[in-house]
Order: C-alpha cells, then sequence, then structure tokens
C-alpha cells in the first residue's frame, strides 16, 4: 500500500489578496487554512508551509498536523514547495500531495480521488476541472528532487511536470478548482 503524505502551501503574504491566506476566513468565519487541512484528512500525514505571519498561522494549526517554515517565502511558492518537500526527504512516502491554501472548493473528496489513483512513487497526477490541470498535484518520491531542483519564483512545479508525463485526474464533477487572489 502506497502512503501519500498532504503538502499544504501556505506561505505567501498575498498582495494581490491583501494580506496571508493563511490567516483569511470566509464571511461565515470558516478558516481557509483549517479548511484546508480538513481537506487533507484523506492523506496519511499532513505537513504545512508557513511563512508570512508563521507564528499567528501556526497557533492555527491543529496539533496532530506538521508545521515547516519556509524561511525564503517571499520568493514565491516555489520556495515553499522546496522547503517542503526537502522536509519530506526523510520520511518513508511514496508520493507527496501538493495543495494550496487558497483553494475554497477543493474538499477532502478532490483529494481522496487523487490519493486513490497513487500506485508508486513514480507517478504523477493532478486534478483536472473540465479538463483543465489544476490543483491539488501529486508528486510521487522519484520526483521530489527533480521538483525541487526547478521550483522558483512562483511556478512552483510547473516547469517540471511541462516536461513529464502527468496522469489528468478529473475532478470537475466535484469542485471548480478555482483558486482565490482578491477579497
Amino acid at each position: 500500500m502506497t502512503s501519500v503524505v498532504g503538502l499544504l502551501l501556505a506561505a505567501g503574504a498575498g498582495e494581490r489578496f491583501g494580506g496571508p491566506k493563511a490567516l483569511a476566513c470566509d464571511d461565515d468565519g470558516t478558516s481557509w487554512l483549517l479548511r484546508s487541512i480538513q481537506a487533507l484528512r484523506p492523506c496519511a500525514e499532513i505537513v504545512v508551509v508557513l511563512g508570512a505571519e508563521a507564528e499567528r498561522a501556526a497557533a492555527l494549526v491543529p496539533m496532530s498536523v506538521s508545521r515547516i517554515r519556509a524561511h525564503d517565502w517571499a520568493e514565491g511558492m516555489g520556495a515553499s514547495l522546496r522547503a517542503g518537500l526537502r522536509a519530506l526527504a526523510s520520511t518513508d512516502h511514496d508520493a507527496a500531495l501538493v495543495s494550496l491554501v487558497d483553494l475554497p472548493d477543493v474538499d477532502a473528496h478532490v483529494v481522496a480521488r487523487l490519493v486513490g489513483t497513487v500506485a508508486g512513487p513514480g507517478d504523477l497526477a493532478r486534478a483536472a476541472y473540465d479538463g483543465v490541470p489544476g490543483h491539488p498535484v501529486l508528486i510521487g518520491r522519484d520526483h521530489w528532487a527533480g521538483v525541487v531542483d526547478t521550483a522558483i519564483g512562483d511556478r512552483g512545479a510547473r516547469d517540471y511536470l511541462a516536461g513529464h508525463e502527468v496522469a489528468l485526474v478529473e475532478c470537475g464533477d466535484l469542485a471548480t478548482g478555482v483558486d482565490v487572489d482578491a477579497r
């Protein structure tokens, strides 16, 4: 049986949004950070990467969830992804399911569908919404070093994924996968 770790990227300052999305709440008071953690519950373990306002955000994270700080978070999503994958290198997980804190309708059903596709550490898969690739992205352990080497700025794993075969897992029946960039 394969083991998948949920890796939540929540380190950004949210400049276009008006503040760190890890601290954002819906109008009804629902924390984006906690909602995103809940979505990753189908994973064997959950790790959150924090950066901007890390101490305040860490206080919201349940004790059962690991926290990593991306000290170079201001560089962009690539820095958060690198920090997370480097920290996971010492674990026994076969794959990391990478999600973002600003995906309001991506829930545990989407995550479970992706986790259910993992056959081993060589896998690459990502959620698709009506055929359009989106997040979360599943990265098998065999690809972690390559992603770390190419993850720069706000491009994250985009360049690495473009050069490899990635299975698209249709999730448009479950969510839109749209991220939130403005209040």
